[in-house]
């Protein structure tokens, strides 16, 4: 399987929110065919604790949801970082309590495809750290935050290939990329 990080990310690199520059719900067709087309090459999501009580307390509450994101959640596999959860009272989630890094390199052994991590920024810091990234894919906001935690941890150098480039009518750019290693 390969790690794909997907992040919503502003013009200025920030990932975490600090404003109300992302919402979920703002999508246009050409923007949502896109996820649906990304969630039909994902088997599994990769989570930290924090990211994935946020989305178990939203996402599978939702009974209006034209996105998509849903319905896409509850089928597929969500593996969650944590020492400390022990249940995570949501179909098809799995606890991974064993050291993150390894317990990816696992993950990455199966056959099967995509494991997409989103949010969960120092989870998604350190598999970039230690190289197990296969893709990067940032839906770039039209928005500068000014500050907040960042795409790429601090210190972290690398030679990127492009592999896709799309913009969107609701302002929002996607852009693909490889480490140029894997590229």
């Amino acid at each position: 399987m390969r790690l794909v990080i997907t992040q919503n990310v502003t013009a200025d690199g920030a990932v975490e929110m600090l404003t109300d520059w992302f919402d979920p719900t703002e999508q246009d067709e050409k923007f949502a065919a896109e996820i649906r087309r990304q969630d039909q090459n994902c088997d599994a999501v990769l989570l930290g604790r924090q990211t994935f009580e946020d989305f178990r307390s939203y996402w599978p509450e939702q009974t209006d949801d034209t996105t998509g994101v849903t319905d896409q959640l509850n089928r597929v596999t969500k593996f969650v970082v944590s020492q400390t959860m022990s249940d995570p009272q949501w179909r098809n989630s799995v606890v991974l309590a064993g050291d993150p890094v390894e317990e990816v390199r696992a993950l990455k052994e199966l056959s099967g495809a995509d494991i997409v991590l989103t949010g969960s920024i120092s989870l998604a810091h350190l598999m970039i750290a230690e190289g197990l990234v296969d893709e990067f894919r940032m839906f770039v906001y039209p928005a500068v935050q000014g500050g907040g935690r960042r795409f790429f941890p601090d210190g972290y150098v690398a030679d990127l290939t492009l592999l896709d480039a799309r913009r969107f009518g609701n302002g929002v750019s996607l852009l693909t990329y490889a480490p140029a290693s894997t590229a």
